[in-house]
């Protein structure tokens, strides 16, 4: 076995032209689609990797001056602003392992302060910051509680309001703050939430649930109130014909105005700023456009955005519409329906890729959609990489990824499948996976690599499955459940003994398993067995990778470590290595270093 530790540092002045692309799209500086204060549009706060590590950044538009606003080892990505503008609250982890408490800074500069003081560190579970500066709603989550929600005020001692075992969250504070509304699995059932609005001293004003009184339990999420002072109406999105549509909901009076967008794909919504239109967000198939809802009209219209996926979009008080969109074969930019460049980071800029290919196929629970990057020019049948995406509930698109297009420069085919358990396809896709968990999702994948071996695409010699997260699980059981498949192996931050993850888990996850397969570890034995790789280690024949965060709270350290050791004990090939972060890395070497040697370890065992 090969170990190693801790991150290596690079020569950031290598000339460009000496860089090869798969290492210029992770260097790229790159931004995520600004947020900006409801009252305040001018001021806004956006993600980016420009000096290496993904942080924190204000932008006054109003005169163009950006700052960075935090500065930590291993990176920040989490924060948001006061509707005033006046404040950026930020959550403040150690390395990544997602437990800590909320600090805010000014807008304009100065020292950290603690944003929230009498609360202790905690999982964050939402915020909602109210706009009289100083009213925050603050989610926490703990082994010990379960869920709290405090109510918390500048110079007065925090206030609970909500508690109990399932997991919850904040959902959203009313223009005027006289209303709560949070997501809650009361119930038990961490896959559909249902929804309370509450008063600010905890008592209940209005609940809906769609988890009761039928066949199936549904699943009820908040989108946010209107954005009208006084304007009691809540945006949330219902799953009631199979898929994730919006429809609003008048707290005061229970009346429901249901849209019925005649949409095949899910859809999610927010408020135009004024509150007189929905700005709609469907995803289909993989791809994803824009829509403006007249409510007054109850007229649907498009919004031109080029093909690929929309990652994130917000309408602007002046009514144009900002938006983060790629696709396979494009990076990433910030695009405005104005047609100006919103944001455009300096310095190097990131090479493109190939487009995908579309490709369906019947699968046992019916047709499965996948992925297809090659490189250009070349015929199969070729080296083949399985890109597993994690989640489970997530979905590999038609956007730009750094990851998949560094095999594409390597000589490989990458598949990504949309398995059982994805979104995007409607709810009992999505909700398919209860209680044979991680088996349904590769008799999929198993039926995706039978077409790509068939059609000459896949040389059945050369077959890597890899995935981070639960692409990271599904790799390592299906490296023990389908052992003649796969000829290599990499699993980043994965499950891996799914009995030990339970207990170490965050209490969120917990809830989740539970959900999945019916119980605890101590209730259901047998289901936990079945979906754990660990159960199958002795029966994997292909060289092992796993990377992992030593700080990870979502897939814990103790658990892989266990798996290693079984591998050990019959002198499997394998490689480990462990990293100083949490659940994948915020540093831009980090990530290189981890894309390197995953690369050189499919070379050497490829042959």
């Amino acid at each position: 076995m090969t170990e190693s530790h801790g991150s290596d540092s690079r020569d950031h002045h290598m000339q460009d032209k000496d860089m090869p692309d798969w290492e210029k799209r992770f260097r790229a500086p790159r931004v995520s689609l600004p947020d900006w204060a409801e009252d305040a549009p001018d001021r806004s706060l956006f993600v980016s990797n420009a000096t290496g590590t993904y942080e924190l950044y204000a932008w006054d538009r109003s005169t163009g001056e950006q700052r960075q606003v935090t500065d930590r080892p291993n990176g920040t990505t989490d924060g948001v602003l006061t509707p005033d503008g006046a404040w950026i609250w930020w959550f403040d982890d150690k390395d990544g392992d997602e437990f800590g408490v909320w600090r805010r800074q000014r807008f304009d500069g100065g020292e950290d302060e603690l944003a929230a003081p009498g609360l202790d560190p905690s999982y964050p579970a939402g915020l909602a910051l109210g706009r009289d500066g100083r009213t925050a709603i603050v989610g926490r989550s703990t082994d010990e509680d379960g869920t709290t929600i405090h109510l918390a005020r500048t110079g007065e001692p925090p206030t609970e309001i909500y508690r109990h075992r399932e997991s919850a969250g904040v959902g959203d504070l009313s223009h005027d703050g006289r209303l709560i509304a949070i997501e809650h699995t009361e119930h038990g059932d961490a896959m559909h939430s249902a929804l309370r609005v509450l008063r600010p001293d905890g008592t209940a004003v209005a609940e809906l649930d769609d988890t009761k009184g039928g066949a199936e339990e549904l699943g009820l999420e908040v989108l946010g109130f209107a954005p009208v002072d006084g304007d009691p109406r809540l945006l949330i999105g219902h799953q009631r014909r199979g898929r994730w549509e919006p429809l609003v909901w008048d707290v005061a009076t229970g009346e429901e105005t249901d849209l019925a967008l005649e949409l095949p794909g899910d859809v999610s919504a927010e408020w135009y700023p004024d509150g007189t239109g929905l700005l709609i967000a469907h995803s289909f198939e993989a791809r994803s456009e824009l829509f403006r809802y007249d409510l007054a009209r109850r007229e649907l219209v498009r919004i031109p955005t080029p093909a690929g996926s929309v990652s994130g979009a917000t309408a602007r008080p002046d009514g144009s519409v900002e938006y983060l969109w790629s696709s396979a074969a494009e990076p990433s930019a910030v695009r405005s329906t104005t047609g100006q460049v919103v944001l455009d980071p300096p310095g190097m800029k990131s090479p493109g890729s190939v487009p995908v290919e579309d490709v369906w196929v019947e699968g046992p629970g019916g047709r499965i959609h996948a992925l297809v990057q090659r490189p250009a020019g070349t015929e199969g049948p070729l080296p083949t990489v399985f890109d597993i995406h994690g989640g489970p509930t997530w979905h590999d698109s038609d956007a730009f990824a750094a990851g998949p297009a560094a095999w594409v420069d390597h000589g490989y085919a990458v598949v990504r499948v949309n398995y059982r358990g994805s979104t995007g396809y409607g709810r009992a896709w999505t909700d398919a996976l209860k209680h044979r968990v991680g088996l349904i999702e590769l008799e999929d994948i198993a039926a995706v690599r039978e077409w790509a071996v068939t059609s000459g695409l896949a040389d059945p010699s050369r077959i890597v499955l890899t995935g981070g997260s639960w692409g990271g699980y599904l790799t390592l059981l299906g490296l023990g459940t389908q052992p003649d498949a796969w000829t290599v192996g990499i699993a980043a931050v994965p499950v891996a003994d799914y009995v030990t993850a339970y207990h170490d888990e965050m209490e969120s996850l917990k809830a989740l398993d539970r959900t999945l397969l019916g119980g605890t570890p101590e209730e259901v034995p047998e289901r936990f067995e079945a979906s754990s790789p660990l159960t199958y280690v002795d029966r994997v024949q292909a060289p092992v990778y796993i990377s992992a965060g030593v700080n990870d709270p979502r897939c814990p350290i103790r658990q892989i470590d266990n798996y290693v050791k079984r591998l050990e004990a019959r002198s499997a090939i394998h490689e480990v290595y462990r990293y100083d972060a949490g659940h994948g890395s915020l540093v831009v070497d980090e990530r290189i270093k981890q894309v390197r040697l995953e690369l050189d370890f499919a070379e050497r065992h490829l042959k």
